[in-house]
């Protein structure tokens, strides 16, 4: 297995990483991000890339973000992830801080006008294809976060339309090429509910998508929980 590259990542607006002095402060000292670009472009062959917000509390100006990367671009840095909110360090929680701060595309779209040599990707909010394209009209790739686990299959939308000649497979063929995972991890004692509570999305926006996960919900705890109960959950949508 093999990294494209590594990535430095000061957008996280948690207490733990505020108190060790990480994560989304950073941005308030450029140096020493830089100082860890440096470093890190000397320890490794791949490219080092910094993901970050566009500010932090009131620090939220067009100008704060550009000296920033302004100071990583001088430190080797060609590639910059933003999401596309400020990070509230105090008076929200790192759960309010993916939504309640408002997306200022225009920001992320101004930088890369102002970098055209480097590689802009953003971050935020996006959850259809229309703002898929029109992010990518603005600038060189966007991330998927939370719509990618909240609704997986959202990702095979996203290939298909970003390359019509692919066929995605269908959700119970999803299903099926994952039962071989799932078996070899009851083998090592994860319970089934462990790994299908993070496959309740899968299915969203389809017919009968509450019944897969009511019957989810109410049998992959059980002491007899099998693999197959996945397809069971399936095809209980249709009856």
């Amino acid at each position: 297995f093999g990294y494209d590259e590594v990535n430095i990542n000061v957008g996280c607006p948690s207490d733990r990483v505020q108190s060790g002095q990480f994560g989304a402060c950073l941005m308030g000292n450029p140096p020493v991000v830089a100082d860890c670009v440096k470093a890190m472009r000397e320890a490794v062959d791949i490219p080092v890339t910094v993901k970050s917000r566009i500010g932090i509390d009131d620090q939220d100006s067009y100008e704060f973000l550009k000296r920033f990367v302004d100071t990583q671009a001088d430190a080797g840095c060609r590639k910059f992830i933003v999401h596309a909110r400020v990070a509230i360090l105090e008076g929200l929680s790192p759960k309010e801080n993916r939504s309640v701060p408002p997306l200022k595309y225009e920001h992320v779209y101004r930088l890369k006008q102002d970098y055209p040599d480097v590689e802009v990707v953003l971050n935020g909010g996006v959850r259809d294809l229309e703002t898929v394209d029109e992010v990518l009209s603005h600038v060189d790739g966007v991330m998927i976060g939370r719509e990618a686990y909240q609704r997986p299959f959202f990702l095979a939308e996203l290939e298909q339309h970003l390359n019509p000649g692919w066929t995605p497979p269908g959700r119970r063929e999803v299903i099926e090429r994952m039962l071989p995972y799932v078996e070899a991890q009851m083998a090592e004692g994860v319970p089934l509910m462990r790994i299908a509570r993070h496959m309740m999305g899968l299915v969203g926006g389809m017919p009968g998508a509450r019944k897969w996960r009511r019957y989810l919900s109410q049998n992959a705890h059980r002491d007899d929980a099998s693999p197959a109960m996945l397809i069971d959950a399936f095809d209980a949508m249709t009856t």
